[in-house]
C-alpha cells in the first residue's frame, strides 16, 4: 500500500479526474430513470422533459459530489494508519452510508428551495439505501482498480530489481572470467621472453622492451568488461610482434578490417586469446611454423565476423576447442549477447584452423 499523506490520499479521490467520472456518471443514471419514467407515464411537453431531466441530474449530483467528498474524508483518515480489516471496511462503510444520506438531505433541501414540500420518510430510506448501493458499488471498483495499479507498480519493481541483479550478475561473472583470462595469457608471453632470455640475451632484451610497451597499452584496458574492435586488434598486432621477435621467419601475419567495423564492441581479449591458442596449438608445434590472418569483415542482419584462421597443425588432442580460454571466451560473448553471438571452430584447408566469432548488429551500436 502506498504511504500517502492525508492530504495525498483526499486530493487522490476529490480531483477533476474524479468530478468528471462522477458527473457523467450522474447524467447517466439519471437519463435511464427519466427514461423509465416517461414509459410509465407516455411523452410529454419537450420543454418540461428536459427540465425535469436537468432538475433529477441536479439532484443526482449532489448525492455523487456528496459520496465523493465523504470517501475522500474516508480515505484520508486512513492514510499513514495501519488499522486491521474490519476497522477499514467499517470507516469505508460508514463513509458510503454518510455520503448517501448527506445527499439526500441536500437534494431534499435544494428541491424544497424551488418548491416546499413535506419531508417523506420513506423516500429518504429508499434513495439514501439505492445511493448507498451505488457508492459501495463504486467505492469497491475504485478500490479494487488501484489495488490492481499498485499490484502491476510492485511487479514492474520487482522486473526492474531482477533485471539490476540480473546485470549485477552478468558483471560479476563477467570479473570472474576475466580474472581467469588475464593471468593464463600474461604468464605465457612471459614464458616466451624468459625462454628468449636463456638461449639469446639480445633479442630477449629488445622483447622485453616490446612487451614493456604492450603492457603499457594493454594494462589499462584489461580491467574493463568491454573493448572495441580497433582495440582488440591494436593488442593482437602487438602480441603478433613480440612472437614475430621470438620466431623470426616462422610466424607471418596479416590483420584487415574495414574502417566502419573498428568501433564494434566486444568483451574484452577475445581476438588475444584466440590468437594465443592459434600460436600454442597450430603453430608453434611446427618446425616451419605458420602464417595468422585476421579478417572482420559484414556478416548478414547487420552483424560482423571476425575470424582468426591459422595454417597450423590442424585439429588436435589439445586443440578441440574445449580449454580455459575458449570455454571463457565462449561464456563471455553469451554474457555479453546472448544468443546474438558465438565462438565456431572449423577446419580450414589444406589445413589448419579457422576460429569465427559472429557478433550481432548491436555490437555496431
Amino acid at each position: 500500500m502506498e504511504d500517502l499523506s492525508p492530504l495525498q490520499a483526499f486530493r487522490r479521490v476529490c480531483n477533476l479526474r474524479m468530478l468528471a467520472g462522477v458527473y457523467y456518471f450522474c447524467l447517466l443514471y439519471a437519463i435511464s430513470r427519466h427514461l423509465s419514467w416517461m414509459g410509465e407515464d407516455g411523452p410529454g411537453d419537450l420543454a418540461s422533459t428536459l427540465f425535469d431531466l436537468v432538475r433529477f441530474s441536479r439532484q443526482c449530483l449532489l448525492t455523487g459530489l456528496s459520496l465523493m467528498l465523504t470517501v475522500a474524508l474516508a480515505e484520508a483518515l486512513q492514510a499513514r494508519r495501519r488499522w486491521p480489516l474490519p476497522a477499514r471496511l467499517a470507516v469505508q462503510a460508514l463513509a458510503v452510508g454518510a455520503g448517501a444520506a448527506l445527499g439526500t438531505w441536500l437534494r431534499y433541501k435544494v428541491s424544497s428551495l424551488d418548491d416546499p414540500m413535506p419531508f417523506k420518510l420513506a423516500w429518504a430510506v429508499s434513495t439514501t439505501a439505492v445511493w448507498t448501493l451505488l457508492g459501495g458499488m463504486a467505492y469497491a471498483l475504485l478500490l479494487i482498480s488501484r489495488a490492481q495499479r499498485e499490484g502491476r507498480e510492485q511487479l514492474a519493481q520487482l522486473f526492474r530489481e531482477r533485471e539490476a541483479l540480473k546485470t549485477q550478475q552478468t558483471e560479476a561473472q563477467l570479473s570472474a572470467l576475466n580474472a581467469q583470462i588475464e593471468p593464463h595469457f600474461l604468464f605465457n608471453t612471459l614464458a616466451n621472453v624468459k625462454r628468449l632470455y636463456e638461449t639469446r640475451p639480445d633479442r630477449g632484451r629488445d622483447m622485453l622492451v616490446a612487451l614493456i610497451a604492450y603492457l603499457r597499452a594493454a594494462l589499462p584496458g584489461m580491467r574493463r568488461h568491454e573493448s572495441t574492435l580497433a582495440d582488440e586488434l591494436e593488442l593482437v598486432r602487438h602480441y603478433l610482434a613480440i612472437l614475430q621477435m621470438r620466431m623470426g621467419e616462422r610466424l607471418s601475419f596479416d590483420i584487415t578490417a574495414p574502417p566502419e567495423l573498428l568501433t564494434a564492441h566486444l568483451p574484452t581479449l577475445v581476438l588475444p586469446t584466440l590468437v594465443e591458442n592459434a600460436i600454442k596449438h597450430g603453430l608453434s608445434p611446427l618446425p616451419e611454423g605458420g602464417r595468422i590472418e585476421i579478417r572482420a569483415q559484414h556478416a548478414g542482419s547487420g552483424g560482423i565476423t571476425v575470424e582468426v584462421a591459422d595454417n597450423g597443425q590442424g585439429f588436435g588432442a589439445a586443440s578441440g576447442g574445449t580449454g580455459v580460454g575458449l570455454a571463457n571466451t565462449r561464456a563471455r560473448l553469451a554474457a555479453r549477447f546472448g544468443d546474438g553471438a558465438a565462438l565456431e571452430l572449423e577446419a580450414a584447408q589444406p589445413h589448419g584452423v579457422v576460429a569465427r566469432v559472429r557478433l550481432p548488429a548491436e555490437a555496431l551500436a
